[in-house]
């Protein structure tokens, strides 16, 4: 599936919205938009067309045939005022003749950016491409670290979304008993928004700077001491 935002690309490009334009409104849907640099969290109502298209090939392959695809188009109504309203026009390989397809084209679409934070986590937080091993070595090792990865992706956005969840929801009894172990004040409730600011701490974070955003690195290595804490603490209760 590929995204086209830009209608001024060339002939095809304009024909291509001028056709999605021209289709009746299939239906509207509801999708939630997550909060990044550009914009601020919001549920965006939009009005859905699709059909099938055929597009032209690139010079530069042999097989001249028209690539067939199913155009998804989704316009923002009812947008805030001062927002830039919602447009995607996506392009798929997936069959879409109905409105329940379409939905789920537009809900995978939607995950675009929680991917995004994924492979940021897995970059920067991980810092996966640090690494140099021999293939099999490298496999065994991005194997590892995508669960890492996984594991502080679910943390942050529940900080973010539900920060006054059980901790529980996102640790397991073992890694509370250490964090509560390591904390000098707990709270009445023990919430995700402790949970991250206890795993926080063990990666270097400084309680007198909380202004200051939890970044992606102090919870990385908070998250491998916890384990290597976890790992220490089940060795001292079996001996």
């Amino acid at each position: 599936m590929r995204a086209a935002h830009n209608r001024s690309l060339d002939t095809q490009s304009e024909r291509l919205w001028s056709k999605l334009e021209a289709q009746p409104i299939s239906h509207e849907q509801e999708i939630d938009l997550l909060e990044t640099s550009k914009r601020t969290a919001r549920k965006a109502k939009l009005v859905v067309r699709f059909c099938p298209v055929n597009l032209r090939t690139p010079y530069r392959f042999d097989n001249r045939d028209p690539l067939k695809v199913y155009a998804v188009y989704a316009t923002e109504v009812d947008c805030p005022e001062g927002v830039s309203p919602l447009e995607w026009m996506l392009l798929t390989t997936e069959v879409v003749t109905d409105a329940q397809m379409a939905t789920t084209i537009l809900r995978w679409y939607s995950y675009r950016w929680r991917v995004e934070e994924y492979h940021k986590i897995l970059k920067s937080g991980c810092q996966v491409e640090r690494y140099r091993l021999a293939a099999d070595s490298m496999k065994t090792l991005l194997g590892f670290l995508a669960v890492i990865a996984v594991e502080l992706l679910q943390l942050t956005y529940l900080h973010r979304t539900q920060p006054t969840v059980a901790a529980i929801e996102i640790l397991n009894p073992l890694q509370i008993k250490v964090l509560k172990a390591k904390s000098p004040k707990l709270p009445k409730v023990l919430t995700v928004s402790w949970a991250v600011e206890a795993v926080a701490r063990l990666g270097g974070y400084l309680e007198h700077r909380r202004q200051t955003p939890i970044g992606i690195q102090v919870l990385w290595r908070g998250w491998l001491k916890l384990h290597d804490l976890c790992e220490g603490w089940q060795l001292a209760t079996e001996t």
